[in-house]
């Protein structure tokens, strides 16, 4: 059956449900479509489940670190998987049903389907041809290929928090945020945790020398984490796996083999694009997403793209809510909004946790001035019983601009928030000074990280 709408929506996670939200009041006529369950990797298998799992296991480990200092138990905790899982599933279970709901309740036509173009305009879904005058992809992201033998064994972290129970030794290949946090939980649930990256230098996208002191801070847990240590082949082993590196340089050459009862991916994701026939739309693709200019708009001017699946900006829940927000507002006002990526913030939810905003720099950096504290025996770290913690703030001096801050430590995801709204809003160094925050707080300390 053909139909016509005024828009099309790939898509039902933050990017696609976003731009619903925003255009469904304008009155046009609108679709929205999904491969998979609606609500997107977010709240289903990502961020939402994710931070369940990680605070149940911040909440395990805080006990055990202030045995002795007043917590009230004889014995250390540990994660009770099962349950974990089951409490897990309550945040899940319903949201697809809801999120139809939604749809449905602003006059959304829902479709289910794995969609693809048949021409500029044209979107095929299952039976069903859908015309529309504009289209929005927000397909969203998968896992990275590896491209290696016995790439069939390896675990999804979405796999990874449905496994009703966690076996006793675990790899994690890549030493990405995904691997980092589920490597902290599954190491406070009792579980023996190795991460094999294939460089030198785990978490790229953080600043270096904080990533160092968070990788003492895993170490210490007891999460082993070996760099320079590709996996070229995963192999099945009587109950278990058969993990095989070879790190190559000009000098030698060297292979190692580990074994383990689960291999967990946590090498990256990609857009999930390569079947919607986006050649057939005129849509170009850069570096493996939709190219997209500052209006979120695609090299066909009819069609928008957001989320991950897109070229610009971070894969982060909100800049896809950001670029949902400017693609509903160019499509309905002919361009007249761009994306700003001023000041998003980042986390990983490890124990202690990492969170950053703007750049990084050298702690010895003659560029900027660069602020860096070891704040370990700060009293907000030691009442959360956390033996490593540090703040760094980069400071632009010629215009008193904070340009970047990067903070370790309890309630990390929280306070770069204060940060993030100084950078974005282009305020200085001087009027956080002026603040005054709630005492005591992690918060009250900015006013000492400068």
């Amino acid at each position: 059956m053909e139909r016509y709408y005024d828009i099309i929506i790939i898509g039902t996670g933050t990017a696609g449900r976003t731009l619903a939200g925003k255009v469904a009041r304008s009155g046009i006529k609108i679709a929205i479509i999904d491969s998979r369950e609606y609500g997107g990797t977010c709240p289903l298998r990502g961020c939402d489940p994710k931070k369940v799992l990680a605070d149940t296991a911040e909440l395990t480990d805080w006990n055990n670190r202030l045995m002795g200092k007043g917590s009230g138990t004889q014995y250390p905790l540990k994660i009770d998987w099962h349950s974990l899982i089951d409490f897990k599933r309550t945040f899940t279970e319903e949201y697809p049903g809801k999120t139809e709901k939604y749809f449905a309740e602003m006059g959304i036509d829902t479709y289910h389907g794995r969609a693809y173009f048949e021409n500029q305009n044209t979107i095929v879904v299952r039976e069903d041809k859908l015309k529309g005058e504009y289209i929005f992809l927000a397909t969203g992201s998968k896992p990275r290929k590896l491209n290696i033998p016995g790439e069939e064994h390896v675990t999804t972290s979405e796999e990874f928090m449905e496994t009703e129970e966690l076996p006793e030794r675990l790899i994690f290949i890549g030493g990405g945020y995904i691997s980092f946090e589920f490597a902290h939980v599954a190491r406070r649930a009792g579980s023996e945790v190795t991460i094999l990256h294939r460089s030198e230098s785990p978490l790229g996208p953080f600043d270096s020398d904080m990533v160092n002191i968070l990788s003492k801070a895993s170490e210490a847990a007891g999460i082993k984490i070996l760099t320079n240590k590709p996996v070229t082949a995963v192999e099945k082993e009587n109950n278990g796996f058969l993990v095989r590196t070879e790190f190559k340089s000009e000098a030698q050459s060297e292979t190692q083999s580990f074994s383990a009862d689960m291999v967990v991916h946590g090498a990256g994701r990609v857009p999930d694009i390569e079947d919607l026939n986006l050649e057939k739309a005129g849509v170009k693709i850069e570096k493996g997403a939709i190219a997209v200019d500052t209006h979120m708009r695609t090299s066909n001017p009819r069609i928008y793209a957001g989320g991950d699946c897109a070229s610009e900006g971070m894969q982060l829940t909100p800049v896809a809510t950001l670029q949902g927000e400017v693609a509903a507002a160019n499509i309905l006002s002919k361009d007249s909004v761009e994306a700003d990526y001023t000041g998003i913030p980042s986390a990983v939810f490890t124990i202690p946790a990492l969170a950053s905003v703007g750049i990084s720099a050298a702690k010895d950096s003659d560029k900027y001035k660069v602020i860096f504290q070891d704040r370990s025996n700060w009293n907000t770290s030691r009442r959360a019983g956390i033996e490593f913690a540090a703040s760094k703030v980069i400071i632009d001096e010629a215009n008193d601009r904070i340009m970047g801050a990067h903070i370790l430590g309890p309630n990390a995801e929280e306070v770069i928030n204060i940060f993030a709204t100084v950078i974005r809003l282009g305020l200085k160094a001087s009027d956080i000074k002026k603040l005054v925050f709630s005492y005591p707080t992690t918060c009250s300390d900015i006013r000492y990280m400068l």
